[in-house]
């Protein structure tokens, strides 16, 4: 029975060891080269001195070298990090100053543009580089190639100490009051998860499965240990433009595909051919409600493949789905729970909801993660005991509670109505509007800022800052160039509105986030007046 992440891959390399496991353009690796990859990677990765449960940070785009410093991470006992390969050398620097990382994963030029960081890194004692020769030592960490990775040490054979409540992995996700909060993840909630999804997809070794998410992401995440839990094939690729991705599907005959709302407005607007819909048997939305519109056009083009909506977050990595068979009487709802989870929706006082009541949702379950990274007082406040449990157990079960208000209808199904927190939810992406207000900050030239998410038909919400000057002739265009030196594409404003008068403050002298959103709500309606 596999009980640790890396197994996926070992198990199948047993059963399955000629069949297809991962493609990256011209190249595709079968699962025997993958399981031995995986195994020299971790032999190398101990003869480093890894320790039982020491992060390991992965910082690149998505390639094979990318899967095998995860796997082998879980398979040393270290703890793996993927990092968004979008985020900027800070942001970068701050999850690995963060999260005590010992060792990064990473290619030359960007272990160029971190070198300024380096410093403020205590913990980190190596840099592996995927498309370089060693260089010797940068800044006082030792630098390692990726062929002398693989060949380090034959201790990749040793044996594995971890049982499957040990961490497995680091994901970060943007705060809603400040820095990014890296979600602590088991074996036992990975495995758990990849089976639960694979389940309810009717995953099976013949699918094809094109992964353009993230890996930093759950989401993107889970297309590889949804995959190789059944013995499937995953096809990698970096998201450029829509036509590329009908493209890949025609070409490597993909029969599933995952993507967020924003994608799919992208896609749906783009004639799909015969071949793609002959071969795709089922796409996936999560991220965000995919619009009436963008369904009804994605079920035109692909009359043969299964729609399935979704909804989930980190810190539980999946937690409903709507079965297809319900989409046509209720495409608005985001269904119910996953197999092996439970749904509650509950209120302030952690009573049940009745139905079409709005309440929070708390999701219990072996998918609950094991809190924050480093902080106890936001782990407090996600991480509480499960509502309604009895009294008599001796130890108590912790569960999500979301922060997402939804309400369940007569039957059960769930209907999501919105979030406690000030998230912004563009392009798929959770952001923190702090962080951008940070940067804009650091400008020195405001005095109050706002970031807010504003309703946009291809983004979802586009990211809109309100300021005020401290002191006039600074364009949007100085603003917007200073933003994108500090932050992903993802979060750079799409406006920036200048106010003279103060932003609007509430009861207790806080800017007023709601107000200014009210306010600017049809900002990117078309065809407005």
């Amino acid at each position: 029975m596999v009980r640790l992440l890396h197994e996926l891959i070992l198990e199948q390399a047993n059963h399955r060891p000629d069949a297809t496991a991962v493609v990256h353009r011209q190249t595709a690796l079968d699962y025997a080269t993958l399981a031995a990859e995986v195994q020299a990677a971790a032999g190398g990765l101990r003869a480093l001195g890894l320790r039982r449960g020491e992060r390991i940070a992965v910082y690149l785009p998505k390639r094979h070298e990318t899967v095998v410093a995860l796997f082998g991470t879980a398979l040393a006992d270290g703890v793996f990090v993927p990092v968004n390969p979008l985020l900027k050398p800070e942001q970068v620097a701050y999850i690995v100053r963060d999260c005590n990382v010992r060792v990064l994963v990473t290619a030359r030029d960007r272990a160029e543009t971190l070198q300024p960081h380096f410093a403020q890194c205590p913990d980190l004692h190596t840099l592996i580089l995927v498309d370089a020769a060693a260089l010797g030592e940068l800044n006082t960490l030792k630098t390692l190639s990726w062929p002398d990775l693989l060949t380090a040490s034959a201790a990749g054979e040793g044996r594995t100490h971890a049982i499957d409540i040990d961490m497995a992995a680091i994901l970060y996700t943007s705060g809603s009051t400040g820095k990014p909060k890296g979600v602590v993840l088991s074996h036992r909630n990975m495995i758990t998860g990849a089976h639960s999804v694979a389940d309810y997809l009717a995953n099976q070794a013949t699918d094809r499965i094109l992964a353009i998410l993230p890996l930093s992401f759950d989401y993107g995440l889970s297309q590889l240990t949804t995959a190789f839990a059944v013995g499937a094939s995953v096809i990698l690729m970096d998201y450029l433009l829509p036509r590329d991705v009908i493209t890949t599907v025609v070409r490597e005959k993909v029969t599933g595909l995952a993507a967020v709302p924003p994608m799919w407005v992208q896609l749906a607007q783009l004639e799909w051919p015969g071949a793609a819909a002959e071969s795709l048997r089922y796409f996936t939305n999560s991220g965000g409600a995919m619009p009436r519109a963008t369904l009804a056009a994605l079920r035109r083009a692909l009359p043969n493949t299964i729609p399935f909506l979704m909804y989930g977050l980190t810190e539980a990595f999946r937690s409903t789905y709507l079965p297809p068979e319900e989409i046509d009487q209720r495409p608005d709802s985001i269904g119910k729970a996953i197999p092996n989870a439970e749904i509650l929706i509950v209120r302030e006082n952690g009573t049940p909801c009745e139905p079409d009541e709005p309440g929070e949702l708390v999701h219990r379950g072996s998918l609950v993660a094991q809190g924050y990274w480093n902080d106890p007082a936001k782990t407090a406040e996600r991480f509480r005991p499960v509502p309604g449990q009895d009294p008599g157990l001796p130890l108590v079960e912790m569960a999500v509670w979301s922060g997402d208000t939804v309400r369940a209808d007569q039957e059960g199904f769930l209907y999501f109505i919105g979030r406690k927190d000030d998230m912004i939810k563009t392009s798929g992406y959770r952001v923190s509007p702090s962080e951008i207000e940070d940067v804009l900050y650091g400008s020195g030239r405001i005095a109050e800022a706002a970031a807010l998410g504003i309703p946009h038909p291809a983004l979802g919400q586009a990211v809109v800052a309100v300021i005020k000057l401290l002191e006039q002739g600074l364009n949007e265009s100085e603003l917007i160039n200073h933003c994108k030196q500090h932050l992903p594409n993802f979060m750079v404003p799409l406006q920036i509105i200048t106010r003279q008068a103060d932003l609007p403050r509430n009861p207790n002298g806080k800017i007023d986030r709601k107000a200014l959103a009210a306010e600017l709500c049809d900002l990117f309606v078309e065809n407005k007046p």
